[in-house]
């Protein structure tokens, strides 16, 4: 991110950043989410030395140059991945909730909610393996629909920092009444 004084003398921490705005939270997925990138990245290798171990009497220099080879590979596997969770970011600040998603190298999409229409936030851990890696999901109600953050780490600090901020900012989340299908409706109006 570059940092360049606006108006105000502000320095700008993202590019889309309002003359003014104030950034109060930055927050990334877990890196579990490269997971199967990781796990894809670390045939390369295997690959690389295949030839080197079904014919052993090519010697040491394939065998050496095939790993090198294959780690380049699992490197190469491996980079769009990273690239998805390190330049997905969500950003907190004192007027809006912007979640910057990255698609593959060449596509990025971009969401912004204003604070005021926050009306719940929420947050689980399911299962043992996020339990044990410290990830879970946050879940975001607002008026147009609900913002779903999949594995987020620390995910009850990340809640406790976004409670903090809506209340220091006067923002306090509204109570969200279920909705009802029409017959539950009818049978409510009957029994009173």
């Amino acid at each position: 991110m570059t940092s360049q004084k606006t108006k105000n003398e502000t320095p700008q921490q993202f590019a889309d950043q309002l003359d003014g705005e104030e950034v109060l939270l930055m927050f990334r997925k877990h890196p579990v989410v490269m997971r199967k990138g990781l796990v894809f990245g670390m045939f390369g290798p295997l690959v690389g030395v295949l030839p080197a171990a079904i014919w052993p009497t090519l010697g040491f220099g394939w065998f050496f140059g095939g790993l090198l080879g294959g780690v380049i590979l699992g490197f190469l596997i491996l980079f769009p991945y990273w690239i998805n969770w390190y330049y997905s970011i969500y950003i907190i600040t004192d007027q809006r909730f912007i979640q910057i998603s990255q698609k593959g190298l060449f596509s990025k999409s971009f969401v912004d909610i204003s604070l005021k229409q926050i009306q719940s936030l929420n947050y689980q851990i399911k299962g043992l393996q996020a339990t044990l890696l410290g990830y879970g999901t946050i879940l975001v109600q607002t008026y147009m629909g609900d913002l779903v953050i999949h594995e987020v780490h620390h995910p009850a600090k990340l809640y406790k920092q976004l409670i903090t901020i809506m209340r220091d900012k006067g923002i306090e989340p509204e109570a969200i009444t279920p909705a009802i299908d029409e017959e539950e409706a009818i049978d409510l109006e009957e029994e009173n």
